[in-house]
């Protein structure tokens, strides 16, 4: 079947498909491609056995599965003109205020999970980490081997299994299933109770068994995850249906309030209220206004007071190994930065060229470890916590092993701290070291990943660590990082990619100590910004928080030189890692801007047909049909004499409506117009959106012989102003259009008199490149 045979079974808005022709589908031939360039492993997602062309399905977790668009766009209809007109001047303010009441809620909610997560892999980790060091001084290396190696195998195996039999959504960073929803993209259970249950526990337990891993990303999942539970708008299971929580029934409300939960889980992951604002206009969001703006970033300040209070709390003791250093802080105001020439400036730009070169390589070793694990996590959740525990495995042996590699160091003189650690988690660890003497890469091994980046942002001492020992560490946290991600565990990328960076920084700054200026902890610093940079392609954020993990103003100059450098070299070659994997995925993401072949097509090139409308008072039988044999979700209403002097377009009505009105049996015996009756049965909020919930259903709904023969008025439900454009526009135009708007229909109109008055409707996977390059072929050379 070729592509235009194909597209006569798919409406122009290709919202959803029947499963049961996936599960038909998903059985023929592999379409692995051979990529010989690092760009090429962008273009195919790793949906391994697929025909479908158009993006209508993703992988979530280790699912394939089919894919909605949100209903951003607000739909005025006569319910809806006839909900705000009635509705008086305390119901708009309470909504408003319920507005801020979430955002209050969001944040104290994320606050205490980011307190609650930190505190216990402080612990967790900190026990086995005691534990394995006293056996390690008392000389009983078996003993403190298979302690360390069972506690890590033993949490990993559970943060495995809860991710592979529970909700397999949870695994991975949670930041481009975000991001896809955000750009209009609804996948199954990717912000779920069950998934937010999981990415928390199994964050936890993935970051204390060792694990490669930050708790970083899945925070941002987590804080989606909470806004999205109270943006519900109610549960009728569990009796929570006030009246002012159905205020929140509609995507483009639990948008706003899932753009607040991103930022809030980056101001409790790092501490950094104003760098979460930022990352979730920079990254996150793709649709932006004022009034969101505010409503964040009182969000990540109810994060940073909750985290305050909690802290202090803890300074008293009472929180076990969790201390005044449990949340991230690399305060690096020890290293006074005075000034700084042009030595330094230059190895800050080699650092800059260095992370953009390395953070493009991790990505592209990233892409092809993520297709490798898919094919592992195709056979089941037993072989996902197989593999779980080989990594574990992997990494404990790499862990314990490599530090017996290397000699033994004299504790410095000049320094404060004990040195050797003996009965605490410290900079200088013993190991297998005599009296006097440390073990630098053991003090980087066996630490917890946040006190390996404390340690090697050290300013006190600039030889702490051997320049091969730094060689070493960098290889084998860059080759675990790369391996670890997309095993079944909540895995964030940023802590190893700033663990990674700040080793080669530290090798820079070590290695032109005599001609530098600056101290060698701050060229840590700046590597760490240049992987970020190299790997994720952010950059306002990213120096913003940066800054506020290391509370020194001072280096923000360099700090900016050394991401906007990194970002550029790696943009040569391929692209971020979260734009890399939503596309791996198949998420169908709306890019901001339009693909340059775009420009020689019309909006009418890409509709595929046939065409189904509705009249605007349509036959019971022939919607029943419609909704029985197709799976779209937006149909246009035309209207016809006697109801209008010629064909014209009336709107478009949405499953959703059509399937309540079915319900409610709203019919009449003869073809005629309902009038202002329905607007007394019905309220707006019987055609609200459910939450998780899959809401009705047309095998919910009974419709007799009689009733088949019967009308409905569809005028009443109707969008009766959905966005048009006419079929000679270009692609370029109508896609920008379409995802600055946040459409999830768009009408294409003809140009000229006398023919339909609508041509087609455009959905989201309708720009996508798998849709237009399956019409047009020929143009795949000039993309």
């Amino acid at each position: 079947m070729d592509f235009r045979e194909e597209a006569n079974h798919n409406d122009e808005d290709k919202d959803l498909e029947n499963v049961e022709e996936y599960d038909g589908k998903l059985e023929e031939e592999k379409q692995w491609s051979s990529m010989s360039e690092w760009n090429s492993s962008m273009r195919q997602p790793f949906l391994r056995k697929r025909t479908n062309t158009t993006s209508q399905i993703a992988v979530i977790g280790a699912n394939v599965c089919p894919i909605e668009s949100l209903d951003y766009e607000i739909i005025e209809n006569d319910l809806f003109k006839q909900d705000w007109r009635s509705r008086k001047k305390v119901q708009i303010v309470q909504y408003v205020f319920l507005k801020w009441g979430f955002a209050l809620l969001i944040g104290l909610g994320t606050g205490l999970v980011g307190f609650f997560s930190n505190i216990a892999v402080e612990n967790i980790a900190g026990f086995k980490l005691l534990l394995t060091n006293d056996l390690m001084v008392k000389g009983k290396y078996v003993k403190a081997f298979l302690a360390f190696a069972g506690c890590n195998i033993g949490l990993a195996t559970l943060a495995g299994a809860l991710c592979a039999f529970v909700a397999p959504a949870a695994a991975g960073s949670g930041i481009p299933e975000v991001k896809a929803y955000l750009n209009g993209v609804d996948a199954p259970s990717i912000l779920a109770p069950s998934t937010l249950v999981v990415k928390i526990f199994g964050s936890i337990l993935g970051v204390s068994a060792g694990f490669v891993v930050g708790k970083e990303g899945p925070m941002v999942h987590t804080g989606a995850c909470i806004a999205s539970l109270l943006g519900q708008g109610g549960s009728q299971k569990y009796g929570l249906t006030w009246n002012w929580l159905r205020y929140f029934k509609n995507d483009r409300d639990r948008r706003d309030l899932i753009t607040c939960g991103a930022a809030a889980g980056v101001a409790a992951a790092f501490r950094a209220p104003v760098g979460g604002v930022l990352f979730a206009l920079e990254e996150a969001a793709s649709w932006w206004r004022s009034a969101l703006l505010w409503r964040t970033f009182f969000t990540t300040a109810v994060v940073a007071i909750v985290l305050r209070s909690l802290i202090q709390f803890c300074w008293t003791g009472k929180c076990g190994l969790f201390g005044e250093g449990g949340l991230i802080m690399y305060d690096v105001s020890a290293a006074e930065v005075t000034t700084y020439g042009i030595y330094d400036i230059l190895a800050v730009i080699f650092l800059g060229v260095i992370g953009g070169v390395l953070g493009s390589f991790y990505n592209y070793c990233v892409d092809k470890v993520l297709r490798t694990y898919s094919i592992i996590n195709e056979k089941g959740p037993s072989f996902r916590v197989l593999l779980v525990i080989i990594i574990s495995v992997l990494t404990t042996c790499c862990a314990f092993f490599i530090p017996w590699a290397v000699r033994c160091t004299p504790c410095p003189s000049d320094s404060k701290i004990t040195c050797p650690s003996v009965n605490e988690s410290g900079n200088y660890k013993s190991f297998n070291c005599p009296s006097g003497h440390y073990n630098d890469l053991a003090s980087l091994f066996l630490s917890t990943n946040d006190d390996a980046i404390r340690n090697l942002f050290s300013a006190r001492v600039a030889r702490e660590f051997q320049i091969s020992s730094l060689f070493v560490f960098f290889a084998t946290i860059y080759c675990l990082g790369i391996i670890t991600y997309g095993i079944a565990v909540p895995a964030g990328l940023f802590i190893p990619v700033i663990l990674a960076g700040s080793v080669y920084g530290r090798l820079v700054g070590r290695l032109f100590e005599p001609v530098l200026a600056l101290d060698t902890g701050l060229f840590s610093l700046l590597g760490a910004a240049s992987f970020l940079g190299g790997t994720m392609r952010m950059t306002v954020s990213l120096c913003v928080i940066l800054l506020e993990l290391t509370n020194d103003l001072l280096l923000l100059p360099l700090v900016m030189i050394s991401l906007l450098i990194s970002k550029t070299v790696a943009d040569c070659f391929n692209k971020g890692v979260y734009d890399q994997i939503v596309k791996l995925k198949g998420l169908p993401f709306m890019e901001a801007h339009s693909a340059p072949y775009m420009k020689h097509l019309v909006a009418g090139d890409v509709v595929s047909g046939p065409l189904i409308t509705f009249s605007g008072v349509e036959k019971v039988e022939t919607i029943f049909h419609v909704l029985k044999s197709t799976g779209h979700n937006g149909f246009p209403v035309i209207d016809e004499p006697p109801f209008s002097e010629a064909p014209e377009l009336c709107g478009v009505v949405l499953r959703s409506h059509l399937l309540v009105l079915l319900k409610a049996k709203y019919f009449s015996s003869t073809r005629v117009l309902s009038g202002r009756d329905i607007l007394k049965k019905f309220s707006p909020f019987d055609f609200a959106k459910p939450g998780t919930g899959k809401g009705l259903q047309l095998e919910d709904i009974d419709i007799t012989e009689e009733e088949m023969e019967m009308y409905i008025d569809l005028h009443p439900i109707t969008n009766a102003s959905p966005y048009t454009v006419v079929e000679s526009m270009s692609l370029a135009k109508a896609q920008v259009l379409f995802r600055q708007l946040g459409l999830r229909h768009m009408c294409v109109v003809p140009k000229s008199q006398g023919r339909s008055p609508i041509v087609g409707i455009l959905t989201r996977h309708d720009f996508m490149d798998e849709h237009i390059l399956g019409l047009y072929p020929q143009i795949k050379s000039h993309k």
